[in-house]
């Protein structure tokens, strides 16, 4: 009836409570020496309550605390201002507008109730009838100072929080509005049980606080955003949460969670702290960034090397490359490849989520792959036509060519827009341009009749610079019409 910091009954659950405080405030231990626990009916989420029976001296009592309304529908009487006992009736308003005053100011609020049980030495669920209505438990939980800013942050970078809990709509509207989200739509536990699977998924994406949510609804909740196609992540600690952590994408909890959480969690964090998600989030879209830039550089060279070597090697008497060339091709153009990992990323590519798209894979090696086939076929037209190049010069001058150029393109399809404007990491533009050297010095190493190759003439070198510089403005422009292309195709 009356939480314990308040005073407007003089019953002895309240002395008892301004003992507790006392107790507290003067660091003082509780003495439980004379009490002793008989039994307990353990608190499931179908009862929602939990029950012991304890003994002092010569009394017994069974002792039932948990959620109000679940609480309420076992006991026919209550404690009333006077510290009588009187029949429910006569004090349940006013129990009911004391629980909304507290749940609207966000105290999360517990039934508690007794009954004497005379000389009996173990309870059941069947014991707990006829009880009386003590009063309230009221437990304050605060957000954490700064939460409201760091779920704006994650807004920013387009993840959506959503908040999934067992309180009641009131304790939620008042979390939702400390935390930024006030005024926000509230679905109940109650609500999902009268939806049906499409509706539930048709509304899922609209609402941000889900109240009086039973533990199996946290993971509908879960499975319906997963076909409204979100990636969803869920962060929970309890062992009514280990269902949803299982059938999120990623699964978070924390290291002072509950075994079952923690073991079905795909990600444990150290602190309680949402911040640490956001530079996870971050670090996470780096990571993707990048590995879409060597994704984009191996298949467009692959495919505009193969290309090339197909059609040339219908005109030529000789192998366009040997295989110990081909092989050393590839191993010079993995040493930028790798260093991708170390890259910067454009501030446009950590904003918003991206997906693993295979069509936009597709269209962007077709794409480039043809853009660097013409080039080579530009060399080959340098080598055959106007040096007379013999086969060694041709392997030589494609070898350079293919390499240096499968290299410098990775500068161009790093970002999406104009590469002058965005920087390279230093690893990745090092590595660049010692492949670049290296390519260039082979042909006139001792290694040159080894690898099957042999000098390059100077006329080719010069011709060569105009070749990749063209080839580089051309990639560029290419890149400009393809995203560009690939933004109008996305609207559509």
């Amino acid at each position: 009836m009356e939480s314990a910091h308040t005073t407007r009954f003089r019953t002895a659950e309240q002395r008892t409570a301004g003992a507790v405080h006392q107790a507290i405030r003067s660091d003082r231990s509780f003495d439980l020496a004379a009490y002793q626990k008989l039994d307990e009916v353990p608190y499931d989420f179908l009862r929602k309550r939990l029950s012991i029976l304890v003994t002092h001296a010569t009394h017994r009592l069974m002792i039932t605390k948990g959620a109000l309304h679940n609480v309420l529908e076992i006991c026919d009487q209550a404690i009333g201002e006077n510290g009588e006992v009187v029949p429910l009736e006569m004090v349940q308003p006013h129990i009911q507008a004391k629980f909304e005053e507290l749940s609207g100011a966000g105290f999360r609020t517990l039934g508690l109730a007794y009954r004497d049980m005379g000389v009996e030495v173990a309870i059941s669920k069947a014991s707990e009838v006829a009880m009386i209505f003590l009063g309230f438990v009221v437990l304050a939980d605060p957000p954490k100072v700064g939460i409201g800013a760091t779920i704006q942050q994650l807004a920013q970078l387009g993840v959506v929080l959503k908040v999934i809990t067992g309180d009641n709509r009131a304790v939620a509207a008042h979390l939702g509005a400390q935390v930024g989200l006030a005024g926000s739509t509230i679905l109940t536990g109650a609500d999902i049980r009268a939806m049906s699977g499409a509706a539930l998924t048709h509304r899922v994406s609209e609402v941000n606080l889900f109240a009086e949510i039973e533990p199996n609804q946290k993971e509908q909740i879960i499975l319906a955003l997963q076909k409204a196609g979100h990636v969803v992540g869920y962060m929970g600690d309890g062992i009514n949460d280990a269902s949803a952590l299982h059938a999120a994408d990623v699964g978070i909890s924390v290291a002072s969670a509950v075994d079952v959480a923690r073991e079905a969690a795909d990600i444990v964090l150290l602190e309680h702290d949402l911040g640490v998600l956001i530079e996870g989030v971050k670090q996470g879209r780096i990571t993707f960034a990048n590995t879409l830039k060597y994704v984009f550089m191996a298949t467009s060279a692959n495919f505009g090397n193969m290309f090339s070597m197909a059609g040339v090697s219908l005109f030529l008497s000789f192998l366009p490359l040997l295989p110990k060339q081909i092989l050393l091709a590839n191993l010079l153009t993995d040493v930028p490849a790798t260093a991708i990992a170390t890259d910067n990323v454009d501030q446009a590519a950590i904003a918003q989520p991206r997906r693993w798209d295979l069509g936009f894979i597709r269209n962007f090696m077709l794409t480039f792959g043809l853009v660097s086939s013409v080039f080579d076929y530009l060399t080959f037209g340098v080598l055959v036509l106007i040096l007379h190049a013999s086969p060694e010069q041709f392997r030589a001058g494609w070898f350079v060519e293919s390499v240096i150029s499968a290299s410098l393109v990775v500068l161009v399809i790093r970002t999406n827009g104009p590469f002058y404007k965005s920087k390279p990491g230093k690893t990745l533009l090092l590595a660049t341009l010692a492949v670049g050297a290296l390519t260039l010095a082979l042909p006139y190493t001792p290694l040159a009749a080894v690898l099957g190759f042999s000098p390059l003439p100077p006329l080719f070198l010069i011709m060569l610079g105009g070749i990749l510089t063209l080839y580089m403005l051309t990639a560029e422009v290419a890149k400009h019409f393809f995203y560009q292309r690939m933004q109008i195709a996305a609207r559509r």
